[in-house]
């Protein structure tokens, strides 16, 4: 918990330094780029040394960054100075989230028995746009054991339209009616 309380505290400053740079895109971009460092381990480790100065993780990561904002790079190297560089992935998440946020744009997993083809995709997006009064970008999920119909996932919030959740009501319900 206190991971992600920090994580959400970072994406947070950084979000409202894109916002009044009036600078979200690129805050964004950099922030992918930057947080895709996470999966070179040999470069967290050398990040992560001791006995690696400062100095030189600066001048390395300024040479292998050279495009990125340089406020995104200063919070890099605080991540670093602070030893959080295991942060990364989840600000970038958090400040994904934010940005989607502020824009009305709510992502959704969806959760489906088969694969929907991109015509599908578009009029489920539509659907669930009208339901949650925001832009519904779906990242789609497939789950045999859904059976059939959609489990939409917003955030904290779930929507449970599946011929599973349906039968296991309808089990209660006979369940009940027997006694």
């Amino acid at each position: 918990m206190a991971r992600a309380a920090r994580a959400r505290r970072y994406a947070q400053a950084a979000f409202q330094l894109a916002l009044e740079r009036q600078d979200l895109d690129r805050w964004r971009s950099d922030l992918r780029t930057v947080a895709a460092l996470g999966r070179d381990e040999t470069l967290v480790q050398l990040l992560e040394s001791p006995k690696f100065a400062l100095g030189d993780k600066v001048k390395l990561l300024s040479s292998r960054l050279a495009g990125v904002h340089p406020l995104v790079l200063n919070l890099l190297f605080i991540l670093i100075q602070k030893g959080r560089l295991a942060l990364l992935p989840d600000i970038d998440a958090e400040f994904e989230d934010l940005a989607d946020d502020y824009r009305g744009v709510a992502p959704a997993e969806v959760t489906t028995a088969i694969e929907l083809d991109e015509a599908e995709r578009k009029r489920l997006a539509e659907r669930l746009s009208a339901i949650v009064g925001k832009q519904v970008v779906i990242r789609p999920k497939v789950d045999p054991e859904v059976v059939g119909g959609i489990v939409a996932r917003f955030g904290d919030k779930l929507l449970d339209a599946s011929t599973r959740q349906r039968l296991q009501a309808l089990k209660k319900q006979i369940a009940g009616a027997t006694r």
